[in-house]
């Protein structure tokens, strides 16, 4: 049997059953748990021969990683990379029961379908198959599948770079989520875009304290008005215009592709082409802030001592400094901040070995391929394997129907993923073993 067939084969089965395992991870520990699809996954890599270690950083919280032996044993090692857990679903709010991993209108319906169970399949179907017909890749192959990746990775990614280096030991390369997805342009083309840059992360809890007292009376130094106006300050402000090499290098392609001309002082003019893509490209133009929580008090005539909120901050590669600063100054000297979750932006060069594999492989299973690198508005575990020194991308194939909202799919609802998209992510994933 042709290995790419066999992996098709398998590849929706598995993303079904890796659907049906609720590893809802809500970031306090109160959801189930990576452990039951863990050992699922360790199952399914040691029946063909490899020999999966299975590490719990916290009670629940289990990853898995496995080493694959290549024909040149002297090369750099690449690791690929999925993670385990999803975000919360309510059924309530689905058209299908969200880890039910039905079949519906050519697609697989739940929780995970893009975020990243799909991924997790392809990867899993293609070692599998591989490794039953005895086909190593040119070099090393690390996979990791880990948990804890929607709550910043604390127990997962990060917790086994810092406590378990020697298990990517060599890996000079990582390839993940969120990219090689297809976005369909004008002259039946598709444009695949490879993250190769990610905005750093800045999750901030802000604090204004006060003197606690009787709502009936003044009070000049009021903590929830402190804090309401420092929020209202920073969720008004906008950013200036700043276009990295990688976000660029996506706009001047994106605009040739639609027959736009590009404009780097206006660059919004490209976005109206693309459709709800805007939306993730959009946040990439400049650093964002955007407030999420307030709290305080706990009786509507007793004035509290303390109020609180927290705030999503994302940055660019290159302005986490300019970010912080103008933080501060928005904040005022009544307000103090701390960070709930803090990490880097991470980037990349479009180019060398890695990327040919990529952009190979893609046109060989789409000559239509446009493949193009750009900047994820998010993060992914790639942050962490960037601290090992890996030059990290999103790679998780898929060829998309021109109708579908795949951004939008990203913990929204009625997530899903294409069977046929499926299908063609195993083929080009395995042709890219093959090169990488």
């Amino acid at each position: 049997m042709d290995g790419r067939r066999g992996a098709e084969d398998e590849v929706v089965g598995l993303c079904q059953e890796l659907i049906r395992i609720d590893t809802s991870n809500p970031g306090d520990h109160s959801g189930p748990g990576e452990r039951v699809a863990a050992e699922y996954v360790a199952g399914k890599l040691a029946e063909v021969g490899l020999e999966p270690v299975v590490l719990e950083s916290h009670p629940g919280r289990t990853s898995v990683i496995a080493r694959i032996e290549g024909e040149d044993p002297g090369r750099d090692a690449l690791l690929l990379h999925g993670h385990l857990d999803v975000v919360p679903a309510r059924a309530e709010d689905w058209t299908r029961d969200p880890f039910g991993g039905e079949i519906a209108d050519g697609c697989v319906w739940g929780r995970g379908a893009v975020d990243m169970k799909d991924m997790d399949a392809m990867i899993l179907a293609v070692v599998r198959e591989r490794l039953r017909e005895g086909r190593r890749p040119p070099r090393d192959v690390v996979v990791a599948f880990l948990a804890d990746e929607e709550a910043g990775g604390r127990w997962g990614a990060q917790w086994l770079v810092d406590e378990h280096p020697e298990l990517f030991e060599g890996c000079t390369e990582a390839v993940g989520e969120v990219g090689g997805f297809s976005l369909t342009v004008p002259g039946d083309r598709r444009m695949y875009l490879i993250e190769t840059a990610e905005k750093g992360i800045g999750w901030m809890r802000l604090t204004a304290r006060g003197t606690a007292g009787h709502g009936s009376m003044v009070h000049p130094d009021n903590a929830v008005t402190a804090v309401a106006a420092a929020v209202a300050r920073l969720g008004s402000h906008e950013f200036p215009l700043r276009l990295t090499k990688t976000v660029r290098a996506f706009l001047e392609r994106a605009c040739l592709a639609y027959g736009v001309e590009f404009d780097p002082d206006h660059p919004e003019k490209c976005l109206a082409e693309i459709g709800p893509l805007a939306r993730m490209i959009g946040a990439t133009l400049r650093n964002t802030l955007n407030p999420t929580r307030l709290d305080a008090g706990y009786k509507v005539n007793v004035i509290p001592q303390e109020a609180s909120a927290q705030v999503d901050g994302r940055f660019l590669p290159g302005y986490e400094e300019e970010f912080f600063a103008t933080v501060d100054e928005l904040l005022g000297p009544d307000v103090t901040r701390e960070f709930v979750h803090h990490d880097h932006a991470i980037e990349t060069e479009y180019e060398g070995a890695l990327v040919a594999a990529m952009e190979a492989a893609l046109t060989s299973e789409d000559p239509g391929a446009l493949p193009v690198p750009y900047c994820l508005s998010g993060g992914t575990d790639a942050k962490a394997f960037a601290r090992l020194g890996m030059r990290c991308f999103g790679f998780a194939p898929l060829r998309l129907p021109p109708e579908l909202d795949f951004s939008g799919m990203f913990h929204g609802v009625d997530e899903r993923v294409p069977v046929d998209g499926l299908r063609f992510g195993v083929r080009v994933l395995d042709r890219f073993l093959d090169r990488a």
